[in-house]
């Protein structure tokens, strides 16, 4: 007999080469992915490869969205570097200005606990902390809200120019000028957000240009023509006074009444920070809306497979951010000047960026970082009578968010390190550390 040839129908070469071996079972469609898978997948993209570089998320996302070391000495020993060494810092360009720095950081200490410093940095603290939280509500999805100080201030006017025209009796009235400066704050901050998914517009871009923009409608409606008047004896233009019922008296009464008596009046509305604060503790940690936001801005593709929106993320961050920071001149408004003028603070949305940062986003973080940022602006009014320029309190604060920043990244990238390590031991050696560890 002859053997098969090649070419027979028979011959096993001529079956057809892509048919998948018949052992092979098919492909199954993997299952639905759960929100904490989601999240899992999310982080993993972000965790560190084995290669040479830690991680992969860029270092100026991890700040913003408050990556930072996780374990408890980390996160106490890492501030406290960071303070020593900027205190050191500023110690030796006031040693350069020619001031003894021991003597001139005495005279601060001094002079900011005395009972009515202590009462302007409480008030000052209460505008920084809620100007903070503004900025931390986007940058918790890596949203660069750089807009905070136009929509505060723009809510501030208008929302005093309602005031002022309208006599509600209380709560009403003081409801009425809440409401009303939340609203347009985050009408202001959705203009950005929808500029971004709708024509790609980056963020910093258009709330910078807003900021502007809110600048020319403030000046164009304080006007005694318009929404202003001009005051009797000063060249001085505000919005009319707001009346008794649509004022927020002082917490002094309380703070009597608890022993604690002080020289000055504390705004009325520190609890409504504090009441912000907890909220925004609550959302971002225990509330699905927390955990989109967060996932959202890790990954997108993570965001995507779990079902949430990128893009209406994105749009309602804004809006809630630019909510939040219509209140930053409530506490001023309504419980010291009951109407917007051009002695109406300003700049508070750019120092809530340098608060936010230093506090890491955290609601915890962010209050002792509006504190110290109050002391060092009030204790500042000492310096001059010992011989050092006060300009040196805004180097200090400078430094101090550099060297935060900088520590608080070095100490992740440590900790990272350290993770990798211990995840390549289980490896080769097959135990579970953490578990015997515990």
């Amino acid at each position: 007999m002859s053997e098969r040839s090649d070419n027979e129908p028979g011959s096993r070469d001529n079956e057809p080469k892509d048919t998948p071996p018949k052992d092979i079972p098919p492909e199954e469609t993997p299952p639905e992915e759960t929100p904490a898978e989601a999240e899992a997948r999310a982080k993993a993209a972000t965790a560190a490869p084995a290669g040479d570089t830690p991680e992969t998320i860029p270092a100026w996302k991890a700040m913003l969205q408050g990556l930072g070391p996780r374990g408890l000495a980390f996160k106490i020993g890492a501030p406290l570097l960071a303070l020593l060494i900027s205190v050191l810092i500023a110690a030796l360009l006031m040693r350069l200005s020619g001031a003894d720095p021991v003597s001139s950081i005495q005279s601060m200490i001094d002079y900011g606990t005395q009972q009515s410093s202590l009462v302007d940095i409480v008030n000052r603290a209460t505008r920084y902390y809620l100007s903070a939280v503004a900025v931390a509500i986007g940058f918790r999805m890596a949203l660069l809200n750089i807009g905070v100080d136009g929509q505060y201030r723009l809510a501030a006017m208008l929302s005093a120019a309602l005031g002022g025209a309208l006599t509600l009796p209380a709560p009403f009235g003081q409801l009425l000028v809440i409401v009303a400066a939340m609203l347009i704050g985050g009408l202001w901050a959705a203009i950005a957000g929808i500029l971004k998914v709708t024509r790609g517009v980056s963020e910093v871009l258009s709330t910078i240009m807003l900021n502007a923009i809110a600048t020319g409608v403030i000046a164009y409606l304080l006007n005694d023509k318009r929404l202003a008047e001009v005051r009797p004896g000063s060249n001085n233009v505000a919005t009319p006074k707001i009346p008794g019922e649509g004022r927020v008296g002082p917490l002094n009464g309380f703070l009597s009444s608890i022993g604690i008596n002080l020289p000055g009046d504390v705004y009325g509305l520190l609890p409504l920070a504090i009441v912000v604060g907890i909220v925004f503790w609550v959302v971002i940690n225990f509330t699905r809306f927390g955990f989109d936001l967060k996932v959202s801005g890790l990954s997108a593709s993570a965001a995507q497979a779990s079902g949430v929106s990128a893009k209406r993320m994105i749009v309602i961050t804004m809006v809630l951010s630019g909510a939040v920071a219509g209140l930053i001149g409530m506490p001023e408004l309504l419980g010291a000047s009951y109407e917007y003028s051009l002695n109406f603070p300003a700049g508070l949305g750019f120092t809530g960026i340098t608060v936010a940062l230093l506090g890491r986003n955290h609601p915890l973080g962010i209050a002792l970082a509006a504190l110290l940022f109050a002391f060092l602006d009030q204790s500042s009014d000492v310096l001059q009578d010992v011989g050092v320029p006060k300009e040196i309190v805004g180097v200090m604060q400078g430094v101090v968010v550099l060297t935060v920043a900088i520590v608080y990244e070095l100490v992740r990238r440590w900790e990272i390190r350290l993770q990798q390590r211990s995840v390549a031991t289980e490896l080769a050696t097959g135990h579970d550390l953490a578990k015997e560890t515990a």
